[in-house]
């Protein structure tokens, strides 16, 4: 496959438009924010990639894109499994685990995108097909939201066919978090699902009294409960509260889904593919995953994860945000619960070049 050598690395900042401030059990959010990588191949093929970064360590994160981007010039995208072997041995020595990670899915993302484009193939057409849709909840619930602007964010949800909706927990007071799931409750009433998600805000004793406290509300799944490092207490949590525990988004490896998976303290893997380096990183994970019997619900890039997920027998649904639908030209396509793949080549979507502030 001639001409795949990448020859030209941009990046860009956009912002989604319907940011505003948020919050979650261990963060304060200003704006919704994001990094897209743009990269050219000799063929004149283009590959674009983005990442969530928020507002957090702005300069390090666009170093971090500019290294892994004057590594990949010359490198052919059919490689990409060379070029992840390359990059972490040259960045080894100031840790792969962390912001390098996220440079290099970025880069690796992109040239998914072009290996798939050369093609004329979407990505999700590279690998054998297990479904050809994957189902889908609403995301948000944050901390600041009033009463008000939570049931309204979960009514639209509803109205739009989405069968469960995810709410932010880890409220200062215990009493807050119950009202705000009982209030979503009533909303949505006995159909819709409901989950809810700490952000590793809680410790083992006050997650076990707020799973107890909302048991009557049948909450599907509790996500990030504990910090992601305390496996024994995921253990302990799972046998005690008696609900589907989740995560994964906050890992670089697969360690902390080997350690759960040895204790049986897992129920639901969250794979980011930014954090875990590209689509290989993404897939290893959810192969482990499965080996272990442990279904795949990825983390955030529903644009990324809902291609993937076509070929993962055991994909429990994919996360929806509205976030990045007004800055590119092709939406994942949501109806009645489930998403369906872009049809077109690569990821099947581009970012609209008026939405975007070079990076330089």
């Amino acid at each position: 496959m001639g001409g795949m050598k990448i020859v030209d690395v941009q990046f860009f900042r956009a912002v989604s438009p319907i940011s505003r401030p948020i919050a979650d059990a261990t963060h304060a959010i200003p704006e919704i924010a994001f990094l897209i990588t743009r990269i050219r191949a000799e063929s004149g093929h283009v590959g674009e990639s983005y990442l969530l970064c928020f507002h957090y360590s702005p300069q390090a994160i666009v170093g971090a894109l500019k290294d892994a981007g004057e590594m990949a010039l010359g490198w052919d995208c059919t490689r990409t499994e060379e070029f992840r072997t390359h990059f972490e041995s040259e960045s080894e020595y100031f840790g792969n685990p962390g912001i390098n990670r996220w440079g290099l899915g970025s880069l690796e993302i992109a040239m998914w995108d072009i290996r798939a484009r050369v093609l004329n193939k979407p990505v999700w057409g590279l690998f054998d097909r297990r479904r050809d849709r994957v189902p889908v909840y609403g995301s948000g619930g944050w901390l600041s939201y009033t009463i008000e602007e939570l049931l309204d964010e979960v009514g639209g949800y509803v109205k739009r066919g989405f069968p469960a909706v995810k709410i932010k927990v880890g409220s200062p007071s215990l009493e807050t978090d119950v009202e705000r799931l009982t209030r979503v409750r009533e909303a949505v009433g006995p159909a819709v699902r409901i989950m809810m998600d700490a952000n590793q805000g809680m410790n083992l004793v006050s997650a076990a009294v707020l799973a107890a406290r909302v048991r009557g509300l049948q909450i599907t799944w509790f996500e990030e409960p504990l910090p992601n490092t305390d496996f024994d207490g995921y253990k302990v949590l799972r046998q005690e509260a008696g609900i589907q525990l989740a995560m994964g988004e906050r890992e670089f490896n697969m360690t902390a889904l080997r350690e759960l998976a040895a204790r049986d303290a897992l129920d639901l893997w969250q794979p980011d593919i930014l954090r875990l380096g590209g689509v290989q990183g993404w897939l290893d994970s959810a192969r482990f995953a499965n080996e272990g019997g442990i279904p795949v619900l990825p983390h955030y890039y529903k644009e990324y994860d809902v291609p993937l997920c076509m070929g993962i027998a055991d994909a429990y649904g994919c996360e929806s945000f509205d976030w990045v639908d007004g800055l590119i030209d092709h939406p994942i396509r949501i109806e009645n619960g489930f998403a369906y793949p872009n049809p077109d080549p690569g990821w099947g979507f581009r970012f609209l070049d008026a939405h975007l502030t070079p990076i330089g």
